[in-house]
Parts: C-alpha cells; sequence; structure tokens
C-alpha cells in the first residue's frame, strides 16, 4: 500500500503511536535511525529532521555537517513489537541538505535515480532476492559462539532443522510489517538458513533488504541466538550468499534479457568490490556453489549467472556472486545500469559453460575470465573503471577504495 504524508499523520493519531523511528543509510548500507515523538512529525514531513552528517561513514566532514531527513510515507511500516506505551512506526527517509538538494552520497537516492533512467530506456526491472543466514547460540556472555545452532543439512526437518520455528517467526513478522517473503528453508551449512522475497521493485527489494536483515537479527536475539549474515562465517562450510533475481520486461523488444544479462558479465569485475565489500566475501567466491569466473549457464549454480528453469513464468536471470555484507541499493543500481548499457549496446554474452567449474580442469579454467579473488584485486579493478565513475559518485568509489 502506498501511504502518503495524510494517512501517516492519520494513523499516529488514531492508533496510539508514541514513538516514531526515522531510518536512513550510510553508504556501505549499515542503517541508522533517530526517534521523534508524534507531536514532531508534521515537522518532519514540512522540513525535515536534522542530523550530523559527519558522524556518519563517508557523508562528510565537520565543515559541511548538516543535513536533512525527510520521511518517505510510502515506507511507512508498523512495527509488530508493541511496547505497553504504545505503537512504534518507522519510515525510511530521503537525505537533503538544507537547501533542499537531494544528498549524492544518499544510495537510496542513487537507486531511485536508476529506476528512473530504466524507465525512459522503456525498460521494467524487477528484483527478487534470496538472503542466506547462519544462527548461532551465543556464549555465557551473550556474544557469538559461532557453535550452529543444528548440524541439519540442505531442507532438512525438524528434529534435525532447529531454525524452522525462528524462520517462521521472522517470516510472520515480515508479513506483519507489510513485506512479502516467499519461501524459506535449512540450507547445506549446520544452522544456515535461506529466506527468499518476492519479486517487487528495484527501491522496493532494496528497502526490504534493509528491513530483513534487522528483523531476522532482532527475531534470533528474541531467541538467545546470533544471526550472521558474514560471507564465510565457518571456513569448512557453505558461505553466506545474496543471490539477485532480476525479471526484464522490455516492451516487447526481444532478446533484450539476453543482452541485459550479457551488460551485467561485462562489467562483473568491476562492480565486485560494491557486491563482495569485505576481505571475507572472496574467501566465499569459488566454494560450495558461490562462483569464482564470469560465466553463465542454464540452471547450472557454479557460474556467475544461471538461467533458472520456470514453469508459467517469464524467464529471470539469477546473479549468484553477491554477499549479504553488500550495501543493496548498490547492488541494484550497479546491475541496473550495467544491464542497460549491455541492451543498448546489443552485447552478446559468451556460450554458456554447461560444465561443474569446481571441478573443472586447469585446462578449461585458464580460458575463462575470473572474478577478482581479493578485496585489494577487486579494488584496483573499480579505480580503473570508467563506468563505475560514469554510474556512482566518486566519493563513494574513494570511501571502498580506504
Amino acid at each position: 500500500m502506498m501511504y502518503t504524508k495524510e494517512d501517516v499523520l492519520a494513523y499516529v493519531n488514531e492508533e496510539n503511536v508514541t514513538f516514531i523511528r526515522l531510518a536512513y543509510f550510510d553508504i556501505y548500507g549499515h542503517q541508522k535511525n533517530i526517534s521523534i515523538l508524534p507531536d514532531e512529525l508534521p515537522r518532519a514531513f514540512a522540513e525535515g529532521i536534522s542530523f550530523d552528517a559527519s558522524a556518519i561513514a563517508g557523508f562528510g566532514t565537520d565543515i559541511k555537517s548538516d543535513l536533512f531527513l525527510m520521511p518517505d510515507p510510502s515506507t511507512l511500516s508498523i512495527l509488530p513489537w508493541r511496547s505497553l506505551d504504545g505503537s512504534v512506526i518507522r519510515m525510511y527517509c530521503d537525505i537533503q541538505y538544507p537547501d533542499g538538494t537531494p544528498f549524492e552520497l544518499d544510495t537510496r537516492y542513487l537507486l531511485k535515480q536508476a529506476e528512473q533512467y530504466a524507465k525512459e530506456q522503456g525498460i521494467e526491472i524487477q528484483i527478487g532476492t534470496e538472503f542466506e543466514f547462519y544462527l548461532f547460540l551465543t556464549d555465557e556472555k551473550g556474544q557469538n559462539s559461532h557453535i550452529p545452532l543444528d548440524t541439519a543439512g540442505y531442507m532438512d526437518i525438524a528434529p534435525e532443522d532447529q531454525g524452522e520455528d525462528v524462520r517462521k517467526d521472522i517470516c510472520f513478522t515480515l508479513q506483519e510489517m507489510g513485506l512479502h517473503p516467499e519461501a524459506s528453508h535449512h540450507e547445506e551449512g549446520p544452522g544456515q538458513n535461506e529466506i527468499d522475497f518476492r519479486y517487487s521493485t528495484p527501491l522496493q527489494a532494496a528497502d526490504d533488504a534493509a528491513t530483513f536483515k534487522w528483523v531476522v537479527r532482532t527475531v534470533a536475539k528474541a531467541n538467545g541466538l546470533i544471526a550472521d549474515f558474514d560471507p564465510k562465517p565457518l571456513k569448512e562450510h557453505s558461505g553466506n550468499g545474496m543471490h539477485v533475481n532480476v525479471s526484464v520486461n522490455d516492451s516487447g523488444h526481444l532478446n533484450q534479457t539476453r543482452a541485459f544479462m550479457a551488460g551485467i558479465l561485462y562489467r562483473l569485475p568491476e562492480i565486485t568490490l560494491f557486491l563482495n565489500p569485505c576481505t571475507e566475501s572472496y574467501q566465499r567466491l569459488g566454494e560450495c556453489k558461490a562462483p569464482k569466473f564470469v560465466t553463465w549457464s542454464y540452471q547450472n549454480r557454479s557460474q556467475a549467472i544461471r538461467i533458472p528453469a520456470v514453469r508459467n513464468q517469464k524467464k529471470r536471470i539469477e546473479l549468484r556472486s553477491p554477499d549479504c555484507t553488500s550495501n543493496p541499493y548498490l547492488v541494484y543500481l550497479l546491475i541496473i545500469y550495467a544491464g542497460i548499457e549491455g541492451i543498448l549496446k546489443q552485447r552478446e554474452p559468451a556460450d554458456p559453460v554447461d560444465l561443474n567449474l569446481y571441478q573443472a580442469s586447469t585446462e578449461i579454467t585458464s580460458h575463462l575470465t575470473p572474478l577478482p579473488s581479493s578485496l585489494e584485486e577487486s579494488s584496483a579493478i573499480a579505480k580503473n573503471s570508467d563506468f563505475i565513475q560514469r554510474v556512482l559518485p566518486k566519493e563513494i568509489l574513494k570511501n571502498y577504495l580506504k
């Protein structure tokens, strides 16, 4: 449902809302928030709420530190953890300079620009994301013990799968907040879980990704557990991926999805820094169904992109290299720009690689383009990328290179 300012103000007055969280994101996708009381909401909508940008990673300096949060009423969400004092709501915010100009390092704003660019090209993009995470027991201090909740395997059931009730709590909580999880199951690693989302617009998908990670951590903590999204929490077991499924509605043009995929593959080494932004990301790539090469195939899970088999649905592409430490707003906008570039330049992908690349010989893999094997390598490639310099503000690249 698309709420308006009037809808939100009416809801606050009628439903005993006593606390309002205004949330936003730093350039790495970490969620921040400031809370206000209901009396301040009209002012927040009219003027915004100021905050010290110099204290936020990558946002600014002490010289020009004032920015304003402008609540986006369409993102209204009622938090299901009702307190005795009344309801709590949350809205995501646009970030502006004091003169009302959009803040160019607000990655949510940058994704909106990418969506508008796609619309201007007559291309509608839908995204559905699959998230993997581990559930660990806590130690005597309440910290992460890195001891998995269970020893179950892929799609096992209870009693071996001890995370089933936690996943159920997560999905029900998300539904109460207006989100649309599609499926959940136990993954391959011990204590590892996956929850998948229904297709939506890129902006909605990114907002949902941010909400999802927060809800998972909150529900896990309420169950005495730690939710771990790190790319490789257990060296000997599967890493955590963030598989991005993309559906392209190209206004009747034939073969556009193929060109869109080719565009992503062409730019994949250059955008890997943002899809896999931490040192641990590169311990995951190339192992346990995480890709190592810039390749594609039908159904084959050892590829960077696969085209899954579908029934009575549109073809989609699944990008398998990103992980959950990435900023989804940046991931989705880079996919949009790379894919549309592929369409405009009529790029053609290389032939599909219908092999298990984890077992392929060096004779075969030596002819394939590898993904960056370290954070240092992906940083060097991004630094010299004309594409990255075109589609991202230089300050974002500068901060990621630090």
